[in-house]
């Protein structure tokens, strides 16, 4: 690969509604010139409003992102492959053209209860934790041995 050639990233997560779309649109807008970047799912919904509101408030526009099925990414090369859910990580199908798996457990939006204020409290921590680990683990300007502290790393397939 030329030092100039962007590295692809697929972020994989259930529905491809938060985690896997906040994660996509972290890394587009934090490391354009880096990373290829896509998300899906293995059952794509629709992207969560809660997480449109507050990715806006960073002022990351993903309004225009939508759910895929990872099956449109099975005859891609991918440099890495990222689960960012157990449900996913458990039963992932093989992404053939996937050079390095990451898995990185991040709490399921979808389940958060409470009043409009109170979800949207408890999507902004977890869009924070997903940009901090985000900016610890992709940031090009980190060396390899400080990155992928904190996952399960694989080669190959899984």
């Amino acid at each position: 690969m030329s030092p100039t050639e962007k590295r692809r990233i697929l972020f994989i997560c259930t529905h491809n509604s938060a985690r896997s779309q906040m994660a996509e649109g972290f890394v587009k807008t934090l490391y354009p010139d880096s990373y290829e970047v896509f998300s899906s799912g293995i059952e794509p919904s629709h992207v969560n409003p809660y997480v449109i509101k507050v990715m806006t408030e960073l002022g990351i526009d993903i309004s225009g992102q939508c759910a895929k099925n990872v099956n449109e990414f099975l005859d891609r090369k991918i440099d890495y492959v990222v689960t960012i859910c157990d449900q996913f990580h458990a039963s992932c199908p093989s992404v053939p053209g996937g050079k390095t798996y990451i898995h990185k457990s991040f709490q399921d939006p979808s389940m958060f209860q409470g009043t409009d204020e109170e979800i949207l409290e408890k999507v902004r921590e977890l869009r924070d934790e997903i940009k901090d680990w985000i900016e610890k683990t992709f940031d090009p300007r980190l060396k390899k041995d400080k990155k992928f502290a904190d996952v399960e790393i694989s080669q190959g397939t899984i």
